[in-house]
């Protein structure tokens, strides 16, 4: 979906400077999806994605590759298209081997397979890959993603994965049944977008715990916490504290699991949120206001990782 607002890191020179500052890890929002990075069949375009990488290793950061297998953001030449399943396979192992082989040894994380479960653990018909060659197309996914760059960690990615469920069990399985098969299957990570109008997600270590205990990485991918705004549209000072509590409790719990080596906030500030475009009556779901300044999420993320590595 197209946002309401121009791209933050090629048009804004103090959010890179933000950027540069408080991170040591990107994960380009958009410039890595299909539509962006695939706009037609025979054509790429890198030149975004490339500049994000190239900020990076000017800036000592390291990138997270998002996302190859996924059911949303694709070109309307995939999706309207009509094509045999042969053809289908081959366009999307050249996907992978032409993106994941342009930045061989340059991303650390992919998230090869994004949000390939429904809420009830079954896989999702969107996906036009699954849907037309079987769920058996996400092992061969890995496999060329490892091909391309065998230096790359490879994850699967979903978002209500928070606490133990249904769509929890559906990924356990089949990562057990990936490790079986000797895919190249390397973590399970859990998005993350919360919102207030639920619980914190205090279950949330015992989940990525399970994945750990199988010898994956787990990690935090997109964490941002939404909530319901005041007429005003400006937080209460109670809202802002739960909200650090939020962001809090899933960092404690990748904290907690030894395994959990990567933790990414999507977005840092609600000047370029995602949240208002998806979820109109919520907002503020970032730890910085438009103009950069810091929210008490902010300065809690900060007082636990210090106090983390104490």
């Amino acid at each position: 979906m197209d946002q309401p607002y121009p791209d933050p890191f090629t048009y804004d020179r103090p959010y890179r400077k933000v950027l540069a500052r408080e991170f040591n890890s990107v994960s380009p929002e958009n410039q890595m999806k299909w539509e962006f990075i695939h706009p037609e069949r025979n054509r790429y375009n890198f030149g975004p994605a490339d500049a994000i990488v190239r900020f990076a290793r000017a800036n000592g950061q390291v990138v997270r590759g998002h996302t190859l297998l996924w059911h949303s953001q694709n070109p309307a030449w995939l999706n309207e298209g009509t094509f045999t399943k042969a053809e289908l396979r081959s366009i999307l192992k050249s996907h992978i081997f032409t993106v994941v082989g342009h930045y061989r040894g340059q991303i650390q994380q992919w998230d090869v397979a994004n949000e390939i479960f429904n809420e009830n653990g079954e896989y999702r018909q969107e996906n036009i890959f699954i849907a037309e060659l079987g769920p058996g197309i996400v092992a061969d996914a890995f496999r060329w993603a490892h091909q391309a760059d065998p230096k790359a960690q490879l994850f699967l990615n979903d978002y209500g994965v928070e606490w133990p469920g249904v769509k929890v069990d559906a990924y356990e399985s089949l990562a057990k049944q990936l490790l079986a098969q000797r895919v190249p299957l390397h973590g399970f990570a859990s998005q993350a977008h919360l919102s207030m109008r639920y619980g914190a997600p205090d279950q949330l270590a015992g989940v990525l715990q399970r994945f750990d205990d199988l010898g994956l990485h787990t990690a935090i991918t997109e964490l941002d916490v939404r909530m319901d705004l005041p007429a005003s549209g400006v937080p209460t000072a109670e809202q802002l504290t739960t909200q650090a509590s939020y962001y809090k409790t899933v960092l404690d719990a990748c904290l907690a699991v030894d395994g959990c080596n990567s933790f990414t906030i999507w977005g840092f500030t609600d000047k370029y949120s995602w949240v208002p475009v998806f979820f109109p009556s919520e907002g503020a779901a970032t730890i910085m206001w438009d103009d950069f300044a810091k929210k008490p999420a902010y300065y809690t993320l900060r007082d636990t990782l210090r106090a983390a590595r104490r």
